[in-house]
């Protein structure tokens, strides 16, 4: 009995050790089907190309564009984190890169699949390697600005506006819109309180978090896409917006003005980027090289009206855009002002519990 047993045994690990290699084997097999696959999984804010670039993208190169959208950072941090869903190309800002990045959750960009990757201006890719990606190894930027407020000239004072305490001033109650964003809101607050706002200090960020909740009677609604559309549409007098979102606006309202508050302002940059884990990273690659094209970044621009980091599509302007001092802000508002970064997990735990206790009040 006891031999039968020992036989039987080895039989048992012999039919486990082929199910496990077969098991494996079709993960292999698996993963070069995936890389093989014509398609690319992008993962993006809402809104945030021209929507006729996936399709001449698939036309020229045969590879279906499978788009997701988002609308916050922290909305597609647990994503990416947890893979609740795989993507092969992420678009994130500044400070959520780096954070990726710092938790290894992001792959390195092969330049040398770029070809149009010389058509960046130097200036913007100093900009990220000094703030968020050092050696502009893992991320290929792709729009840029900065945060300020847009107002209705005939009913906003344009002196207020000069100080982002405007948004506390209790004449404009019912009629001032804020971001519904965790860094975007906290950073405004901190620097209408004269902190950095990239502060991780607990005193500060309270007092931050008090000083929205302060604000909250007064405000008419926290809104992201749509906070433009409030604007354009005269149901709020002033709010909180990014400078392409405000020359967008401005077309459709000529009573629509843009300030950055002497306080300074938050510099953004949004950048292409592969998760570590994605499944078809040539594909990938082929996708962000399409995006650096001159042509195809001459026409997200024209659709978004934010700043283009590519040189090569500055080429295209007009005079009216190549010279707008909301579109490429002056060396004096860029000196006050400061990218996001990433704080570190204490400093991230940090900005939850204000922003909660914000949110709760």
């Amino acid at each position: 009995m006891k031999l039968l047993r020992v036989e039987k045994t080895y039989k048992i690990i012999a039919v486990c050790g082929f199910v496990l290699l077969s098991f494996m084997a079709t993960l292999l097999l698996t993963g070069c089907q995936r890389e093989d696959e014509k398609e690319v999984h992008v993962f993006c804010y809402g809104d945030y190309m021209d929507p006729s670039i996936p399709k001449d993208f698939e036309k020229e190169t045969g590879i279906k564009v499978i788009l997701d959208t988002f609308d916050t950072n922290e909305q597609l941090y647990p994503v990416i984190k947890n893979r609740a869903g795989v993507y092969d190309v992420i678009c994130i800002s500044d400070y959520m890169a780096e954070r990726m990045k710092n938790e290894n959750l992001l792959g390195e960009i092969d330049k040398k699949q770029l070809k149009h990757y010389k058509n960046l201006d130097k200036e913007y890719l100093k900009l990220a390697d000094r703030s968020f990606d050092r050696g502009n190894k893992y991320a290929v930027p792709y729009q840029w600005g900065t945060v300020g407020i847009l107002y209705n000239k005939k009913r906003v004072d344009a002196r207020d506006v000069q100080s982002w305490k405007a948004l506390w001033n209790g004449k404009y109650k019912g009629k001032i819109l804020m971001q519904d964003s965790l860094r975007d809101t906290m950073g405004i607050a901190l620097k209408a309180l004269g902190y950095s706002l990239n502060s991780a200090d607990g005193k500060k960020l309270s007092e931050a978090a008090n000083y929205l909740s302060r604000q909250k009677p007064l405000v008419y609604k926290y809104a992201n896409d749509s906070a433009r559309d409030l604007l354009i549409g005269n149901s709020a007098d002033l709010g909180v917006v990014w400078n392409g979102e405000a020359i967008y606006s401005k077309e459709l309202n000529k009573d629509l003005e843009f300030a950055v508050p002497k306080e300074g302002t938050e510099i953004f940059v949004d950048s292409w980027c592969i998760p570590r884990n994605a499944f078809h990273r040539e594909n990938a690659h082929m996708f962000i090289d399409y995006m650096c094209r001159k042509e195809a970044a001459y026409r997200n621009f024209k659709y978004l009206k934010y700043s283009t980091p590519n040189k090569a599509a500055r080429s295209l302007m007009t005079e009216k855009y190549k010279n707008n001092p909301v579109i490429f802000p002056s060396k004096e508002i860029l000196d006050r002002s400061e990218a996001l970064r990433d704080v570190g997990p204490d400093g991230d735990d940090l900005y939850s519990k204000y922003w909660k206790i914000f949110k709760s009040h």
